[in-house]
């Protein structure tokens, strides 16, 4: 009955509104998502008449793009993005939001509404959930270490001229969090009352260094080399030369296809010592709707009822294995398979469980380069941990009081 009375609504919507509103609806996503979401496009224009236009855009342009865009009026009429965009886009007024009774809320992970939600109102529809863990090759690991001195352990005995023990993209905030928040520094801090403190940054606090020495030993000691990279670490474990890495669920499909025997450690089960364990960052990934679109009805009606269902997620899923944000998806897995072993698809889910969520707000947008030039200083010794991530702090300080 919901779905009726919504398309319903919609249709009410779009006839007031005939005449003002084009013949199509533009979506921007990645290189995995086209394919799938043409094919859905197409049963779209079937049923309504409505021709769907989707336009490739390689993941990390989509925001800059559509902030350029929107802001003209102009641009897509749903972009597919990451939860951190959602604060900047709405204090923009960019992007549309949706009710929370137009969707089976109950059908949703609350992890994944919750992270596209602003001020109590929902300005996207999450269809991915994900985090990093450590993968693990077998034909080097059987098992993967539990603890942090067991990893350098079994990362040194197979560094050598041709291999790598370990390897990641230690330079890139997003991948080196684990470390750093699981030693007990944090970005904003958030309680449930007053949600994200933009104030109170602890990305320079005893924890946040002492996850950054960690970051440095693995440096300092000969396990990655510098200059390392995700490309480096992606091609070395598809090539079967790195023994373990770090990583998310959207690369083990190509892993599987290579032919890698792997396995996945939760990050979170990694102890790094005095009772601490990996803590990395969750991102959602969802829908958007553009607010100065002419054609937001129509938008929403063809997320709601034809990308957000339980086969649209699903078809998500087979295109990009990340965690399914419907949790009645896993029925399907189960039933049809997919891309990704269940007990994969299993260790993920436990890392995404006990990770961090990205904040959402306008203010993360300052985060990241400080604390990638920060990592870079630190990683190439060019200044001390501790007074690396100060500068870093300030440098986001500064930026938010602008």
């Amino acid at each position: 009955m919901k779905k009726v009375a919504v398309l319903v609504l919609l249709v009410l919507l779009t006839f007031t509104s005939i005449f003002a509103v084009s013949n199509k609806i533009v979506v921007w996503c990645s290189e995995k998502q086209v394919d799938f979401m043409k094919t859905f496009g197409e049963k779209f224009t079937r049923d309504t008449g409505i021709l769907v236009e989707v336009q490739q855009v390689n993941f990390g342009d989509i925001k800059a793009k559509f902030l350029t865009a929107a802001q003209a009026g102009e641009g897509p009429d749903i972009i597919v993005g990451a939860h951190d965009w959602v604060g900047e886009l709405v204090e923009n007024g960019l992007i549309d939001s949706i009710p929370f009774s137009a969707i089976e809320t109950s059908k949703f992970a609350k992890s994944g509404l919750d992270a596209f939600t602003v001020n109590g109102k929902l300005y996207g529809v999450p269809y991915a959930i994900e985090a990093v863990a450590l993968l693990y090759n077998k034909d080097y690991v059987e098992e993967a270490p539990k603890t942090i001195e067991e990893l350098k352990k079994v990362a040194a005995e197979y560094t050598t001229d041709e291999t790598l023990g370990f390897v990641y993209d230690a330079g890139n905030f997003y991948f080196s969090y684990g470390f750093i928040a699981g030693n007990g520094g944090y970005v904003f801090k958030w309680t449930k009352e007053n949600g994200y403190d933009v104030n109170n940054i602890g990305l320079a606090n005893e924890g946040a260094i002492k996850g950054a020495e960690l970051i440095k030993s693995f440096f300092d000691e000969g396990l990655i080399p510098q200059g390392a990279n995700y490309g480096t670490m992606d091609s070395m474990f598809k090539d079967g030369l790195a023994a373990m890495i770090i990583n998310g669920p959207w690369a083990v499909k190509d892993y599987i296809n290579a032919g890698i025997d792997f396995g996945v450690l939760p990050l979170t089960e990694l102890d790094l010592g005095n009772g601490h364990h990996g803590k990395p960052f969750v991102g959602v990934q969802g829908l958007m709707v553009n607010a100065r679109s002419e054609n937001k009805a129509l938008a929403k009606e063809f997320i709601i009822n034809y990308l957000a269902t339980k086969d649209g997620i699903y078809q998500f899923y087979l295109a990009d294995p990340r965690l399914p944000a419907r949790t009645d998806v896993a029925q399907i897995i189960e039933e049809k398979g997919g891309p990704v072993p269940k007990e994969i698809v299993d260790a993920f889910v436990k890392s995404a469980a006990g990770g961090e969520p990205m904040p959402n707000v306008p203010e993360m947008g300052s985060v990241w380069g400080p604390m990638g030039d920060a990592l870079s200083q630190i990683i190439n010794g060019q200044l001390e941990p501790a007074q690396a991530l100060k500068e870093a702090v300030e440098k986001i300080k500064s930026s938010i009081s602008k």
